[in-house]
């Protein structure tokens, strides 16, 4: 009989798809199949054609653009030199998961499994389209579908002779077991974070150290938005960049949550601990040193600041021992309750550590094993670089808006990554940030004589100030840009450097202060009040239009 292996990949971008993904995989050991969960683009795409079963579990992301950890991925598959029949082996099927508010609604679930067909793939069951606008989210369509697969699978590779699918109250052991290391094993050398240069250019498993330069708030004390102007020293890092480019940051907890955290589940921050795998051939998480102690596991790796999903309660109702907790996480993790779910958690943005609070028989019977199961990794951020390399060579430079808000809970919803680099002072030593740059989608002309109009209300001028800085270094006179903000005296960034840049005769301005008389004034009003300039420049000069905010 065909070896019962299972293998499921994923494209996400905000941790949905890997989430969807990893409970396909736990449902697939219940059903005592071989299975694997990896990222799209940590596969070898190549070895596809020796796939018997294939589950691809897909985000679409922009505008039906597919997520990072599966570009390199989507540009093989759509090769015009793959032959027709290449995956005529292959079984699958695909689900999708996005926002029917969008245009493009899972635009590359249907695509990917439109070329799956041409390839010659056999597809188990139509592409399910998840729908986050849905009453009960993706899971909606999510439930039906998998069991309709696992109907499929199993008439295809049916339960060994005496085994039994494991029953849902039965607890799947988890990932990874921690093994304490004893108090007097001796301390590695090495920083956990090196801000030695890298061999290669810094990327996500690579980032490299950066060292905060300055640290500035740029809207007036009385204004109620904290926005910062940040500058790294990325001398010695290998790092180029160019206009419209965009910064990676690997942010951390704060050192309050992390001491919360560890008192609530009495874990001791200094302990040491190495990994192992449970089934042989799983990885170790990549950003993990080994040894580590749990202080470095929560500060760096576990989101415990990030709204939980239904699967963070599936698994924590399997430790509770205390009846009315232990019913309410079943409640949570149940298809019935998700709307009850929804209310608790996404509406007031309400943290990981905040649930694990009102769950405290619960949380004190997690066992440390379990924490990398139960807590997504901390994901990196993306800032737009707001400064050139031609004007400040060695530097790099971000505009970042501080998040905090209000929802029905006592306490201020805060951004994890603008709050914790707002809180970095290079005054008090040698503060780091870990750091990479990817490739951004807006490209500026190549030609310098190409005039741009850009549009950039709030810290959506970032890139522009990048790309003014860049075509002023290299001589254009050709900058438009349309600017708005709530008062000219608060939240007017970077005015005195623009006006210099309008006295120069390199800079077209045009502000928009919405708050600073009785009629909102906004960008488009501008924008209309110069049509003629505008339409002269698109119609004559060819001029490029760029949008952000």
């Amino acid at each position: 009989m065909a070896e019962r292996g299972l293998l499921v990949l994923f494209g996400s971008q905000t941790g949905t798809a890997q989430d969807t993904a990893e409970r396909v995989g736990r449902e697939a050991q219940r059903r005592h199949l071989c299975c694997r969960v990896e990222a799209l683009d940590s596969c070898d795409v190549a070895n596809l054609i020796h796939e018997p079963l294939v589950v691809f579990v897909c985000a679409t992301t922009g505008q039906g653009d597919p997520p990072d950890n599966m570009k390199m991925f989507w540009r093989f598959l759509f090769r015009k030199n793959l032959p027709a029949g290449s995956l005529c082996q292959l079984d699958y099927a695909v689900l999708g998961l996005g926002d029917s508010s969008y245009p493009k609604f899972n635009f590359v679930a249907k695509k990917l499994h439109k070329r799956l067909l041409q390839l010659g793939g056999n597809p188990l069951l139509p592409v399910a389209l998840g729908d986050d606008q849905h009453d009960l989210g993706p899971d909606a369509v999510v439930d039906p579908w998998l069991i309709a697969l696992w109907d499929k699978i199993l008439a295809l590779y049916p339960l060994p002779v005496g085994l039994e699918i494991i029953s849902p109250d039965v607890r799947l052991p988890p990932k990874y077991t921690l093994h304490y290391l004893p108090e007097d094993f001796p301390h590695p050398e090495s920083d956990l974070l090196q801000p030695a240069a890298p061999q290669a250019a810094p990327c996500e498993l690579h980032p490299f150290a950066a060292r905060v330069v300055s640290n500035q708030r740029v809207t007036a004390q009385s204004h109620f938005q904290d926005v910062r102007l940040i500058e790294f020293d990325i001398a010695g890092s290998g790092i180029t960049f160019s206009a419209g480019d965009v910064v990676m940051i690997q942010p951390q907890n704060c050192p309050e949550d992390v001491q919360q955290f560890c008192q609530l589940l009495h874990l001791e921050p200094h302990r040491r601990f190495v990994l192992e795998p449970t089934e042989p051939g799983t990885s170790l998480p990549p950003l993990l040193p080994q040894p580590c102690t749990i202080q470095y596991l929560v500060t760096h790796y576990l989101d415990i600041s990030c709204v939980p999903r239904r699967s963070f309660f599936e698994l924590l109702a399997y430790f509770s021992t205390n009846e009315l907790e232990q019913e309410k996480l079943q409640e949570f993790s149940s298809a019935q309750g998700q709307e009850e779910l929804y209310s608790y958690c996404n509406r007031p943005r309400r943290t990981t550590l905040e649930a694990l609070w009102d769950f405290p028989h619960t949380t004190c019977a997690i066992p440390a094993d379990y924490l990398l199961d139960l807590i997504p990794r901390i994901r990196p951020r993306a800032f737009s670089i707001a400064s050139s390399m031609l004007a400040h060579p060695e530097r790099m430079q971000i505009l970042v808006a501080v998040v905090r808000y209000k929802t029905r809970l006592s306490k201020p919803r805060r951004g994890l990554c603008s709050t914790w680099l707002a809180s970095l002072n290079p005054e008090q030593g040698d503060v780091r940030v870990p750091l990479w740059v990817k490739k951004g989608g807006m490209k500026f002309p190549a030609d310098p004589a190409t005039p741009v109009i850009m549009i950039g209300p709030g810290t959506g001028v970032a890139p522009f100030r990048a790309a003014i800085q860049e075509r002023v270094a290299l001589g254009c006179r050709g900058n438009c840009l349309f600017f708005g903000c709530r008062h000219q005296s608060k939240d007017f960034y970077c005015q005195t450097e623009w006006e210099e840049l309008v006295t120069k005769g390199f800079l077209t301005l045009f502000t928009a202060f919405s708050r600073d008389q009785e009629e909102k004034v906004y960008v488009q009003h501008r924008i209309r009040e110069n049509r003629k300039l505008v339409w002269e420049l698109l119609s004559s000069e060819n001029a490029h239009v760029y949008l952000a905010g």
